[in-house]
């Protein structure tokens, strides 16, 4: 396996800005790091079960039925404007503007998971990407070890953008930057969304 080169390509990969960061970025800055670190464990949830999934065959079903794979990324157009109207309408709920305030460990936890188990860049990274490191005759302890290293990278990155968006907390706590910052991470969401509909 070549593990350097893939580790290399996974983190450039996490670092481009996607649904993940934003959203995470948004929630530690409006509703604290604890709440953003429960966010993180479901995405790293979620892209564990979704690389697991897909390295048991499930792949190859949908590599052989592509309306299979056009589904999952309208699902997640769909959940990316559902995100974003959400935000839009916390924007006006006062108990959004506090640290931890407004969404429970539990509530960003799962959200964190039906996210990236809808998420089509995920899905086109372990479809696509993560073969091109397998030696010939790879088998499924291979691909799961790949799999294992590339959700450890992108929970790295996750902890540090919501580490950094944390520092927000205290301009966050104003209920008009609050607002405004809900209905930046709104508008953000909704072109992500967008993007995720015209990608071909």
């Amino acid at each position: 396996m070549q593990l350097l080169p893939f580790a290399a390509t996974a983190l450039v990969i996490e670092l481009t800005p996607g649904p993940n960061m934003i959203w995470l970025a948004l929630l530690a800055a409006t509703e604290g790091r604890r709440t953003a670190f429960a966010a993180v464990l479901g995405v790293a949830a979620g892209l564990a079960a979704m690389g697991g999934l897909l390295s048991l065959g499930v792949g190859a079903l949908i590599s052989a039925h592509p309306p299979l794979l056009t589904a999952l990324r309208w699902a997640g157009v769909g959940f990316l404007l559902w995100l974003a109207w959400e935000s839009w309408r916390d924007a006006r709920d006062p108990a959004h503007h506090r640290a931890g305030g407004g969404e429970t460990m539990g509530q960003a936890f799962s959200r964190g998971l039906l996210t990236n188990l809808l998420n089509p860049k995920a899905a086109l990274f372990f479809l696509l990407i993560l073969p091109g490191f397998l030696p010939p005759g790879a088998g499924r302890g291979e691909s799961a070890a790949l799999a294992t290293l590339y959700v450890a990278i992108a929970t790295a990155v996750h902890l540090a953008v919501v580490a950094a968006a944390g520092t927000a907390g205290r301009l966050a706590a104003d209920p008009v930057i609050s607002a405004r910052l809900h209905r930046v991470g709104a508008a953000t969401l909704t072109l992500m969304a967008l993007w995720v509909a015209l990608e071909t």
